[in-house]
């Protein structure tokens, strides 16, 4: 499982407009590890159901 991202330092951005700019590309991953970890709490839901199932 990779960490969260952590988002630039104040100092990091120099406000010119970047493209990309350093908030972008901590936007992107950020989006990129929401998508992981949702992935990862859907596919534990999903064993888990089916150990309950298996179960009854």
């Amino acid at each position: 499982m990779n960490e969260r991202p952590t988002p630039p330092e104040d100092w990091e951005c120099c406000e010119s407009e970047c493209s990309p700019c350093v908030w972008d590309t901590y936007y992107e991953a950020l989006r990129e590890w929401n998508a992981e970890q949702k992935a990862i709490k859907d596919a534990l839901n999903t064993s888990q159901t089916k150990e309950q199932d298996n179960e009854s």
